[in-house]
């Protein structure tokens, strides 16, 4: 069996951190957002996964190169040479999905993170009967999203509404899909939206179905959306696996720290905070809803809140930051390569520093954004 990746483009919701990396590469939950994708592919018996790329595909795939042999499955790259939308890369891809096996394939879009419920998509395809299967998933404002609207009992898509005014139902589409080969026939290579073009077409031929996402679901595209989500992955943690979670005196709530980083005396970790690899948290540090990339160090009696700190960061000792994303680390002042120095002292609220820069004096303009450019 078969898998499609949408990796897609710049990322430029999720800036800074992709300005250097292509957004799959960003960590989540203490490693790369794709590898959750491919490990839950690999678990349900797919074989091969083709990876829709336009930006940066040979750092994706010097990164992923070891992993098709980890995983014991085959990573492969399909490089747009335009932005296609997010059907036209089943189109580029056809050599690659289409064989003589005629199983269906799995598209995914690389920042939606969930559960993975892909065995009981398979076999929820395999019931109805028709050419193509979504997930979707309740929200509580569907004005901002596009509806299916589908028939609850049997699951088969009726029509799509785009940011509805008046209430039509609270489904949307999770960004999870399970395909006939025969899709691959509707699509021309060209830019395409399989959303608006090619779904509602093979729903009117009643060949649509649409499953309910048990479990959480959470677009991670952006900076706060992220950050919600990673409390969702933490919460399903808790209850799936919670030995992977950390415990002790200084911990609260849900809290993951790799085995390398470093924890310090009379810390306060948690709730809902990612500590990654080679991390250093000096002592009398606090931190709360946040993501620490690999590498990054916290200086004494920092504080941290709602923020995503980008690899191999320093934060400056006594520095609050709320609501703020740091770059990759490049360059500091005192010729440390490979950081980005938060001053000490500094308190940001709702910032977003680039790689290749300093912050010295406070923001404390709420959700403002401090963008320092050449």
């Amino acid at each position: 069996m078969k898998a499609l990746i949408l990796v897609g483009g710049f990322g430029t919701r999720l800036r800074p951190l992709t300005l250097k990396h292509p957004k799959p590469l960003v960590e989540f939950a203490n490693k790369p957002m794709i590898l959750h994708q491919i490990e839950a592919l690999k678990a349900i018996g797919v074989t091969e996964v083709v990876l829709a790329i336009n930006y940066k595909p040979e750092e994706m795939m010097n990164f992923l190169k070891d992993f098709d042999t980890k995983l014991d499955i085959k990573i492969t790259c399909s490089q747009e040479t335009e932005p296609l939308g997010t059907a036209g890369p089943l189109a580029l891809a056809r050599d690659k999905l289409i064989d003589d096996s005629g199983k269906p394939f799995f598209v995914l879009n690389s920042d939606v993170i969930s559960e993975y419920p892909l065995k009981l998509m398979i076999e929820f395809h395999r019931a109805h009967g028709g050419e193509a299967s979504i997930m979707v998933t309740k929200v509580d404002e569907p004005s901002k999203y596009g509806v299916v609207v589908m028939e609850e009992s049997t699951g088969k898509v009726e029509r799509f509404v785009e940011k509805p005014k008046a209430f039509v139902g609270n489904n949307i589409n999770a960004g999870i899909y399970l395909l006939n080969q025969s899709v691959v026939d509707r699509i021309e290579l060209k830019p395409t939206s399989i959303e608006k073009e090619v779904f509602p077409k093979i729903a009117a031929e009643n060949k649509l179905y649409a499953m309910a996402l048990p479990g959480f679901w959470m677009d991670i595209g952006q900076p706060m959306d992220y950050i919600a989500g990673l409390r969702l992955y933490l919460d399903s943690l808790r209850k799936k696996s919670p030995s992977k979670l950390a415990i002790g005196p200084h911990i609260v709530g849900n809290v993951l720290v790799d085995e390398t980083a470093e924890i310090g005396e009379g810390c306060l970790i948690g709730p809902d905070v990612a500590v990654g690899p080679g991390c250093v948290v000096e002592s009398g540090a606090r931190l709360s809803s946040c993501s620490l990339m690999s590498g990054v160090t916290i200086k004494k009696h920092a504080c941290i809140s709602s923020s995503i700190i980008g690899w191999s960061s320093t934060v400056g000792q006594g520095t609050r930051l709320e609501k703020t994303v740091l770059g990759e680390a490049v360059h500091v002042k005192t010729s440390l390569e490979g950081v980005v120095y938060v001053c000490d002292d500094v308190y940001s609220n709702g910032g977003a520093v680039f790689p290749d820069r300093e912050m010295e004096s406070s923001n404390l303009k709420p959700e403002s954004n401090v963008r320092v450019w050449d």
